[in-house]
């Protein structure tokens, strides 16, 4: 197990945590990553979310006073809990080392999180800024109604580790702040120390997040971007379910330049 912790670790940060040692015109010492195996011109540039407060939720939720919308379905699945074949138990006692629920094995990704903004109105219909403010609209729109969101893949970074996810809900507290989501704004809500997005137990045990301990840094992902890791391993909505790749070999002088790369951005930065 420690071997293979190091081997997603390493890969994790070979896609996610190096920027590029030039900058780009107006963006000052904002890093910018790439796929490896994709040239620049093909592989979309997401800008990292730093510093976003996270909250933790988890499908089959219940809704409490202080959060009023449960779980059971979320804002693109109306069984959500039933596609997922039970409740997601955040309890790290009834958790498995895969980082699954201990009673069964989840029909769809144990690594989801929320954003908050949300494509579609009532389930039925797009939403009529989608086209304007979502990237990737122009080339995955199939059909009105149909979100473009769902399924989506994001990278979260927390202190030296980086986890993939997939976005299945909308929220914390918002449905339509579009300018932070797809945008480089803060959080327009306040609520929860200004909380920007809702992790799954699975990326907060890979995390290792605790407590109040919780601020992480996000950004979309492309698909070819995503190394070897659990979140590869389950889910009928999980595209590498069914075309399983080997992870990514890197070389000790590979790995080394891109932390040195890394240090130099940091020490630039003043982080």
């Amino acid at each position: 197990m420690k071997v293979q912790g190091r081997l997603i670790l390493i890969t994790s940060l070979f896609f996610f945590s190096v920027p590029a040692l030039e900058k780009t015109k107006g963006q000052g010492n904002t890093p910018r990553t790439y796929a490896p195996t994709k040239s620049r011109s093909t592989s979309p540039s997401y800008p990292w979310h730093r510093n976003i407060t996270s909250t933790i939720f988890w499908i089959g939720e219940r809704a409490t006073a202080n959060n009023p919308t449960h779980n059971i379905a979320s804002s693109w699945d109306t069984k959500w809990m039933e596609n997922y074949g039970g409740y997601d138990d955040p309890n790290a006692a009834n958790r498995a080392r895969d980082y699954r629920p201990k009673k069964f094995i989840p029909k769809l990704n144990p690594f989801y999180i929320a954003l908050p903004y949300n494509d579609r109105i009532n389930y039925k219909k797009t939403k009529q800024s989608a086209k304007r403010v979502i990237p990737w609209f122009g080339r995955t729109f199939k059909k009105e109604g149909q979100s473009v969101c769902d399924g989506r893949w994001v990278a979260i970074h927390y202190k030296g580790k980086v986890c993939c996810a997939q976005w299945a809900d909308v929220g914390p507290f918002g449905t339509d702040d579009w300018a932070y989501v797809f945008g480089r704004s803060r959080p327009k809500n306040r609520k929860n120390d200004g909380a920007g997005i809702d992790l799954s137990p699975a990326v907060r045990d890979f995390l290792g997040i605790t407590g109040k301990d919780n601020k992480c840094d996000w950004r979309f992902a492309e698909l070819h971007e995503i190394p070897y890791g659990p979140w590869r391993k389950f889910g009928s909505n999980n595209p590498f379910v069914n075309t399983r790749t080997t992870p990514t070999k890197i070389n000790k002088k590979e790995i080394d330049a891109l932390k040195r790369a890394r240090e130099a951005w940091l020490r630039r930065s003043g982080r």
